[in-house]
C-alpha cells in the first residue's frame, strides 16, 4: 500500500478589510478601480490623440496594411501605433485616497505640451525610474 503524506497546515493571512463596494473591496483596491477607470477614459482625450498625430509619418515598408508609423520621443525609433505609450513628461502621480484625486485628474487630463509619445520600453524603463 501507499503511503499517506501528512498534511501540513498553512498559516492563514489576516483578512483584509472590506469596506467598499458592499464589503467586496479593499480600500486599496476601490483606488485602483477609480484609477484603472479614469485611465481608461484618459485614452479619448483629445491633446493625447493630437500628440500621436504629431509625431507620426506614412508608413512606406513592405506591411500593406500599415498606414502609419509613430516616433519615439526617448529613443527616436519608428515604431507602429500599437507599440508607442502617450507619456505625461511630468508624471501624473499617485492616487490613494479622495485627497490625491483633483491633482491626479488634472495632471492625467493635461494639454499637449505636458505629453510625449515613447515606445513601450521607454516608457516602462521611465515608469520605472519614477517609482523608485
Amino acid at each position: 500500500m501507499g503511503k499517506r503524506k501528512k498534511s501540513v497546515k498553512k498559516e492563514r493571512k489576516a483578512k483584509l478589510e472590506k469596506p467598499r463596494n458592499h464589503g467586496s473591496m479593499t480600500e486599496s483596491g476601490f483606488w485602483g478601480f477609480i484609477r484603472s477607470a479614469l485611465r481608461q477614459k484618459s485614452r479619448w482625450w483629445k491633446p493625447i490623440l493630437e500628440c500621436k498625430r504629431r509625431n507620426r509619418r506614412p508608413y512606406k515598408g513592405p506591411n500593406k496594411r500599415q498606414k502609419w508609423e509613430v516616433q519615439c520621443n526617448i529613443c527616436k525609433n519608428w515604431f507602429m501605433d500599437k507599440f508607442i505609450n502617450v507619456d505625461h513628461i511630468k508624471p501624473v502621480g499617485t492616487l490613494k485616497s479622495a485627497s490625491d484625486l483633483p491633482l491626479f485628474i488634472e495632471n492625467l487630463f493635461c494639454e499637449i505640451d505636458n505629453l510625449q509619445c515613447a515606445c513601450k520600453k521607454c516608457h516602462d524603463d521611465k515608469t520605472n525610474l519614477e517609482r523608485k
